[in-house]
């Protein structure tokens, strides 16, 4: 039987078997390999990005996903080396994961996804398929027979739109209450909140309870909304069925994770819908298992820190930035910290232009191009991925808190140096 062959049968008969209640890989007697020789602990690794050109840079910008979102605490990065040594059943794992996971985020179910985009695939296909095998199939282009209309207010629609259409669903917008009392049908499967949508008629308790009377379930992109650490409860508990968050943001995981917490009912639909399973809207959504193991790790390093410690130490980098600029003329400084999304200070940063000559689009660029390479906050010069952070074309904006020890100082140093530069007396 040729190896293709042999791994189908097998991925076949354990999704047949996970479909009601069991995998079948588990009732096969274990195989105890020869032991290994000892390989050296010293191994260096290879530079890979100096060998393929590419210039790493301090992050004075966020937790964006273009620039590699956060980089991950010393624990974090040990669990998912060890996790790399020795082969595991992704679906007991899955399970194992998720149990915990559920425990320690006071929650029903939870599933670690292929970053938040990921879970809203999933999580948009288990409220759809409810464990219908047949449903599991046909998503996303034959929808007969299946509910696909997902409510949304207006002012909810974003950029990850495309998460939830790749399950064939419609969405139907609303801006008013009585609009969305209006908007059910006998095919509305799901209500859509983005947690940190600056617009919006209709706040989360609402949301939540006219769909509930209706017997609807609603999901939460909680994304980049943490932290404070309460928010991993707060949103679950407040009777949302399914809330997302990235992994790779304020959690401080692996950059392709997410988490999927809510009612295990949809928990369990959703990892049908989900990898390893071959035929599936989320089969290309893979998640590792170094990263299964990197977001519990994660998530258990972020519940042991404290919000008002971490505030206090961002809050620390943006005092000793602020510091180094205010002698410079007419520059003034003022941390700002955005009421959902990545709420943390930012060090926000103007001055006037007749006198320091040079926009803050420039001094991003400098800062880029100089070495080390600093990235500002993309928002810096008002750009539009600004969101929740005020600004304009001399605003700019320094996210602090991925900064490793000590990188304050040279942000500082680079700010000042630019910007005296353009100094015109």
């Amino acid at each position: 039987m040729s190896e293709k062959l042999s791994r189908r049968k097998m991925l076949s008969k354990g999704a047949q078997a996970a479909f009601v209640g069991a995998v079948g890989a588990r009732a096969v007697p274990a195989f105890v390999p020869a032991p290994l020789k000892s390989k050296p602990t010293s191994t260096k690794g290879v530079d890979y990005y100096q060998k393929l050109g590419v210039t790493p840079f301090i992050n004075a910008a966020g937790t964006y996903t273009v620039l590699s979102a956060s980089t991950m605490p010393d624990e974090v990065q040990a669990a998912i080396a060890l996790a790399s040594q020795q082969p595991v059943n992704i679906l007991e794992l899955q399970d194992a994961a998720g149990a915990y996971l559920a425990k320690r985020l006071k929650c029903e179910g939870a599933l670690v996804t292929s970053g938040a985009a990921g879970a809203l695939t999933v999580g948009t296909a288990a409220c759809i398929t409810l464990g219908n095998k047949q449903a599991v199939l046909n998503i996303p282009t034959d929808m007969s027979g299946l509910k696909n209309e997902v409510i949304v207010q207006k002012a909810h629609r974003y950029d990850y739109d495309h998460a939830l259409r790749n399950c064939g669903i419609r969405y139907v917008e609303v801006e008013t209450m009585d609009d969305y009392e209006k908007a059910f049908t006998n095919n509305t499967v799901m209500c859509h909140f983005f947690n940190a949508a600056e617009g919006g008629k209709i706040s989360r308790q609402d949301w939540i309870r006219v769909a509930h009377k209706r017997g609807v379930p609603c999901f939460n992109d909680a994304a980049a909304d943490v932290p404070p650490i309460s928010n991993l409860w707060n949103y679950t508990q407040m009777g949302f069925d399914l809330v997302t968050f990235s992994g790779g943001k304020g959690l401080r995981g692996p950059q392709c994770t997410g988490l999927l917490l809510g009612r295990k009912d949809l928990i369990d639909a959703a990892k049908q819908n989900n990898s390893p399973f071959s035929n599936t809207v989320g089969r290309g959504m893979k998640v590792a298992k170094e990263e299964v193991v990197g977001m519990v790790a994660a998530v258990d390093w972020f519940l042991s820190q404290d919000d008002a410690a971490m505030e206090a130490e961002f809050q620390k980098r943006a005092d000793l930035i602020a510091g180094k600029l205010r002698a410079l003329p007419t520059v003034q400084t003022k941390t700002f910290i955005p009421e959902v999304a990545n709420h943390v200070p930012h060090l926000l940063i103007t001055y006037d232009q007749n006198r320091i000559q040079i926009s803050a689009a420039e001094v991003m660029q400098k800062m880029r191009s100089g070495k080390p390479r600093i990235e500002l906050n993309p928002g810096t010069g008002g750009a539009p991925a600004s969101a929740g952070l005020p600004g304009g074309p001399n605003t700019i904006i320094v996210g602090v808190w991925m900064l490793q020890p000590g990188e304050e100082s040279i942000v500082a140093d680079r700010l000042y140096d630019t910007l005296l530069a353009a100094l015109h007396s």
